[in-house]
Parts: structure tokens; C-alpha cells; sequence
């Protein structure tokens, strides 16, 4: 924060009551000093910015607020209700899991940059080192950019937090309690945290040294878990009754709410990833913005145009489509681009969660690929038209083509790699402990049968 000068206009001689009439502006100057107080405290770490600091401790609590209770809420309010509790408990359980991961060797996988060359394909090229195991060698006063470290590795870790709590949706209500919490953890190793660090470890990463856009997780987070889902819902199968027995969600209510929780928790996720309190921030919120409101409106107008009726769920459902499928996107493109983007999710994602998740028979409880794969993929590819200056993107005389090429390439890339780790970790988690509750248990709900507790006492 700068400090500001007030212009002496005070004379001696001047008539009381316009030395009152300075007051106010007087306490201004020294409520501003006192603001400023904290940001000049934080310069003493080396090239850490207090208004950065700042917006990204924000943006932190906004990521862990999508999870717990945003993402909780939204999948809880679509199961039944035999069941709510089992998803509310598989989110907290995973927040609490996945960080003690991410402490002890998570983000060091992730973001560990030993032994890596730009332009030079190795190892590390992707996986990190362990240096920075348990934290070492980071207190409050180390840098990453003009942040602590310290606050970089919590807002990296609310991503891998959300990233395997997406793919619960798929498996909802039929895949027992320590089988996902197995692999879950297994996959965050095996799967999330090398993307992550191809993507965001930074020079000698495979994906950043190929120039790929990925500004908030549009591959890391969206194509990962979308792709893990899809994998998982058709090892594990249908839940009894799918296709022959309605299924409809308990508590739209709690669902909405959550949807709206997600949808301001996205302005940390998205426009958090400047690791900056800048315009490249503030026009990522903004698009983001847009396109979670496009999508909402198209996702709405089709159902309204074939059932005759706009539905909450689809109102809801569509603006997680937008919000997806802007994540690659939001720190390249202008608002035209979000535009764009959100218009071709809300249409696309509709499409793959209803006529084409219909016919090919697969059940994606809660239409995790449909939404955030589907939407994620869109948005990694049109990340590379609209981050062109031609449509009011930040990357001047892009050459679209050659970005789209590249941007689909670690798309495909991704997909296949994550669906055959993904399959092989399923696997052999159904060897050590078995993927899927017994009959009776998915009968009776995994609220009672998994956790001998219950949802609601009406």
C-alpha cells in the first residue's frame, strides 16, 4: 500500500473552525498510515508485496470455502438421503487428508524445481524433488514472487484439496468409504500432483516449456478429475436401479446453495492464480464472472426450449460448466472470450451430461465428466483462440492455430495418461480393500451402513 501526503493548508492565524474542518481529513492520513502498517511489516521478507499477500490469502480461504462446505453442499443436496452424510464426510475427510499429503510431500513433487532445465525433457521435467518436504527450509519471511512460500504452498494445496473431491460425484453412493479414501490419496500422487508440476513447476516442466495455457487449472483440475471420474464410475458401475428406478436429487436447496458458494469461491480460484493484487487478477474474476453467466442462461434456455420449463438444477448445473471451462482461460482472454467460452460450455456440457451420458449407458452420479471434464477440455482448447488479441485476449498476434495444436495435444496428453493411472490405481485398490459396498448397504445407505449415523432425524 502506498503511504499519502496531505498539503499543509493550516496557517496559525487561521479561525477555529477551519482547523476543525481539517479533522477528518487528518484522521484519514493517519487511519491510512495505520493500514499501511502491516504491508510495510511484510517487506521485511525479501520481495514480498503486502497488497499481493494480501488478495492471495483471500484467495486461499475462497478455494478451502468451494470444498468445505461449497462442493459438500452442492453433491450432498444430489443424492439421496440415505446418503448425504456419506458425501458430506467423504469432502471433510479428504480436506484433512489430502493436507497432511501435501505437508509431507505433496507440494514438494509439485513445485520442488531441483534438476529442472528449461527446454530440456528429464525427470523432473515431471515430477519436482523433495526438498521441500514437511516445509523445510520455509518459514514466514521465504519468497515465492512477491509472496511468502508459505501462503503459496496453502493456496496450492486447497487446489489438490478440490481436485479429488470432484471425482467423489462420480462414484456417489455406492463406493465404500476407505476404498475412496485409498484412492483418492493414491491418485492425488500418481496423477494430480505430476500434472501439476508439468504444467505449473515452471521452466522444464513438459507442458510449460511447450507453451501450454493453463492459467487456474483448466488441465491440472478439470481434465484430471473429469477423466478420473469418467474411469471411475464405469469400473466401479451403475448404482442399483440406475436407468430402471428414479433417482432424484433429496435437497435442491442445499445444492443451490452451494452452487453459489462455488461460484464466488471460483473469483479466489481463478483470479487468485495472478498470485497478484493486478489487472490480470481482476480481469480473471470478471470473466470468470461472465462466463458462469452465460453458461448458466444457455444450460437454462435449452432445457426451457425441450421441457418447456427452466429447472434450478440446470440453472445451477450450467454455471459450474461456465466456471469450469474459463478456469484455463481466465488469465488470457477478455470479455468477449468469456463470452464465448460460456456460451460453448453451457451448450456442450448439457449435451454430454444428458443424450450422450444416456447413450453410452456409463453412471456419472452427478455428472462430474459431463461438467468438468467436457468443460474443462472446451475451455483448455478455446484458451487458445481467445487468448488472442483479435478477441480482446492479453497475448497479442497469437498465432491461433499453433496454440490450439499445442493446447489440444496436453489435452489429449492428459486424458490418456490420466485415464489408464486412474484405472490401474482403481484396480488395485479393489484387490486390497474392494471398491463397492455390499447390496444390502447401498439399500439401506451409506449413511448408516458405512457410518452408523444419519443425515436427518425427522
Amino acid at each position: 500500500m502506498h503511504g499519502s501526503t496531505l498539503e499543509a493548508r493550516r496557517r496559525s492565524s487561521a479561525p477555529p473552525a477551519d482547523r476543525w474542518a481539517l479533522a477528518p481529513r487528518v484522521g484519514l492520513v493517519v487511519l491510512a498510515a495505520l493500514l499501511a502498517a502491516p504491508g510495510t511489516a511484510l517487506a521485511d521478507g525479501a520481495g514480498i508485496d503486502g497488497g499481493d499477500t494480501a488478495w492471495i490469502l483471500v484467495s486461499t480461504a475462497l478455494v478451502l470455502f468451494m470444498t468445505i462446505p461449497g462442493l459438500a453442499l452442492f453433491y450432498g443436496g444430489l443424492v439421496a438421503t440415505k446418503n448425504v452424510l456419506s458425501v458430506l464426510m467423504q469432502c471433510l475427510a479428504l480436506t484433512a487428508a489430502v493436507t497432511i499429503v501435501w505437508l509431507a510431500f505433496g507440494y514438494s513433487l509439485a513445485f520442488d524445481a531441483s534438476g529442472m532445465v528449461e527446454g530440456e525433457t528429464n525427470l523432473h521435467s515431471f515430477v519436482g524433488g523433495l526438498s521441500r518436504c514437511f516445509l523445510a527450509g520455509v518459514d514466514g519471511s521465504t519468497a515465492w514472487g512477491s509472496i511468502p512460500e508459505v501462503l503459496f504452498f496453502s493456496f496450492q494445496m486447497t487446489f489438490a484439496i478440490i481436485t479429488p473431491a470432484l471425482i467423489v460425484g462420480a462414484f456417489a453412493e455406492r463406493m465404500k468409504f476407505s476404498a475412496m479414501l485409498l484412492f483418492s490419496l493414491v491418485w492425488l500422487v500418481v496423477v494430480y500432483i505430476p500434472i501439476c508440476h508439468m504444467t505449473w513447476g515452471g521452466a522444464g516442466g513438459f507442458f510449460a516449456d511447450r507453451g501450454v495455457f493453463d492459467f487456474a487449472g483448466g488441465i491440472v483440475v478439470h481434465i484430471t478429475a473429469g477423466i478420473g471420474a469418467l474411469v471411475a464410475c464405469i469400473v466401479i458401475g451403475p448404482r442399483s436401479g440406475y436407468g430402471t428406478t428414479p433417482m432424484f436429487p433429496h435437497n435442491l436447496t442445499m445444492t443451490i446453495t452451494g452452487t453459489a458458494m462455488l461460484w464466488v469461491g471460483w473469483f479466489g480460484f481463478n483470479g487468485g492464480s495472478a498470485l497478484a493484487a493486478n489487472g490480470d487478477a481482476a480481469m480473471a474474476i470478471t470473466v470468470t464472472h461472465i462466463s458462469a453467466s452465460t453458461a448458466a442462461l444457455t444450460w437454462m434456455g435449452i432445457e426451457w426450449v425441450i421441457n418447456k420449463k427452466p429447472s434450478a438444477l440446470g440453472l445451477a448445473t450450467g454455471a459450474i460448466a461456465g466456471l469450469a471451462a474459463v478456469t484455463p482461460a481466465s488469465g488470457f482472454i477478455g470479455p468477449v472470450g468469456g463470452l464465448l467460452i460460456g456460451l460453448a460450455s453451457g451448450a456442450l456440457c448439457f449435451l454430454a451430461s444428458t443424450s450422450m451420458k444416456r447413450r453410452l449407458g456409463y453412471d456419472d452420479s452427478l455428472d462430474v465428466f459431463g461438467v468438468h471434464g467436457v468443460g474443462g477440455f472446451v475451455g483448455t482448447v478455446l484458451a487458445g483462440v481467445f487468448a488472442a488479441g483479435y478477441f480482446g485476449g492479453n497475448q497479442g498476434d497469437l498465432d491461433i492455430a499453433s496454440q490450439v495444436g499445442t493446447q489440444l495435444t496436453a489435452a489429449v496428453v492428459t486424458v490418456v495418461y490420466t485415464a489408464a493411472a486412474t484405472w490401474v490405481i482403481l484396480k488395485a485398490v479393489d484387490v486390497l480393500v474392494g471398491l463397492r459396498v455390499e447390496v444390502e448397504a447401498e439399500r439401506h445407505g451409506l449413511d448408516i451402513s458405512l457410518h452408523d449415523e444419519s443425515g436427518y432425524r425427522l
